[in-house]
């Protein structure tokens, strides 16, 4: 066993882990499906398919307009990875460059393309950033300390309870308790509605 294998081994660990990370801080699995849906997408309608003697050509008049939504997708997926604070617009743009590709370039790349892009643009409209452990820890701690007490009426709360007339006496509603009663409590001077 060489002496080199033991730093190849940590440099490739090294390398995983550095991946991982970065795979973890953006929509990696968004804009990989993405690209994957562009790429039929642009390139179907340039491919000559040959079965034996028989030559099936998928150009259409529309070529350049797939050709454009393929190169708009990757584009878009790439956007995904390496800047992935406007996310939420490149994933409605390569919905919207998805559904636009149906009728354009040959059913959305067969619908393959078609259905990898709209995927891969739900998926970016949905990914939100994760915490770190430090960060989770941080939270942790800081609710104890700085959360603000349910018991403590808000000043919208105590003036849309002063202006309220419904009878209640003492801050209650009367009614049957069950569920979907409303029971208006006095707490800390506002009247606050709570389910009964």
């Amino acid at each position: 066993m060489s002496a080199e294998l033991p730093d190849l081994l940590h440099r490739l660990n090294t390398w995983r882990l550095r991946f991982r990370a970065w795979r973890g801080s953006r929509p990696f699995w968004a804009g990989l499906l993405t690209i994957a849906g562009g790429v039929p997408i642009g390139a179907l309608p340039y491919y000559n398919i040959k079965l034996g003697n028989l030559s099936l050509q998928m150009a259409t008049q529309a070529g350049a307009g797939g050709l454009i939504i393929g190169v708009l997708l990757v584009t878009l997926g790439l956007t995904m990875w390496f800047h992935s604070v406007v996310r939420v617009f490149a994933g409605v743009a390569s919905i919207v460059l998805a559904l636009v590709s149906i009728p354009v370039s040959n059913f959305g790349g067969l619908l393959v393309g078609f259905l990898l892009s709209m995927i891969g643009g739900a998926l970016a409209v949905s990914w939100v950033p994760g915490q770190t452990a430090a960060e989770a820890a941080g939270d942790d701690s800081g609710e104890s300390g700085s959360a603000k007490s349910p018991a403590q009426p808000s000043a919208g709360d105590s003036a849309e309870g002063a202006d309220r007339s419904d009878g209640a006496a003492d801050g209650k509603r009367a009614g049957v308790a069950g569920i979907g009663t409303d029971v208006l409590e006095e707490i800390d001077g506002g009247r606050h509605r709570a389910a009964g």
